[in-house]
């Protein structure tokens, strides 16, 4: 891609990214981003936007008042080799918005749930939570969120979590430790895993 700011994103290199653009960028696949919603807009945006909910106040504007969600996003499906700004690095997919996080990054279980049921309902195939519980509470199951991630699991959807930032060596945060999920953490510049971040190795 000729997007200027694609040297910067060392963390492309880190995933592979070259090498998984040889394969696919995503064509056709619609990724579901349950977080704070999505802010549209902006010479260097994301193109390809299909209809969002706002479980939160219950619409179809799923705004962005935080920030994160639209970051989350932009990672994944921001404007590609189009020679402004970064790059995304599944370029071919487009983001379903779906609200689940009030504008200060705090939701309940329950919102997210119905976040997952609204996902995997509208065709979603791939789930991104950029959220979690925090991994010190032990959370291993929820009795309203566990059938909403066998739910996806049960209808091919693959749902990426985070494994959180409290620097817990022993656990990830939930939904990220269920057992269907594939949970993410973080790695600094020289592909070491970060301090802060969830390791989950015992």
């Amino acid at each position: 891609p000729d997007d200027p700011g694609l040297p910067l994103q060392w963390h492309f290199a880190n995933v592979q990214a070259s090498a998984a653009w040889g394969i696919s960028e995503g064509s056709g696949v619609r990724v579901a981003v349950l977080d704070t919603g999505l802010a549209t807009g902006g010479e260097d945006g994301i193109d390809c936007v299909t209809s969002g909910y706002d479980i939160v106040n219950e619409d179809h504007y799923p705004v962005d008042g935080d920030g994160h969600g639209t970051h989350v996003s932009g990672t994944i499906r921001q404007n590609t080799n189009n020679g402004i700004g970064v790059a995304g690095l599944a370029s071919g997919s487009c983001i379903m918005p779906v609200k689940v996080l009030n504008d200060s990054g705090s939701g309940s279980f329950a919102d997210i749930a119905d976040g997952i049921y609204y996902a995997v309902d509208n065709g979603a195939k791939v789930i991104n939570m950029s959220l979690g519980s925090n991994s010190r509470f032990r959370i291993t199951s929820d009795p309203i969120m566990d059938p909403a991630l066998d739910y996806a699991y049960e209808n091919g959807v693959t749902v990426v979590c985070a494994s959180g930032n409290e620097g817990n060596r022993k656990n990830v945060a939930y939904p990220a430790i269920y057992p269907t999920t594939i949970a993410v953490g973080a790695t600094d510049y020289a592909n070491n895993v970060t301090a802060y971040s969830n390791k989950g190795i015992g």
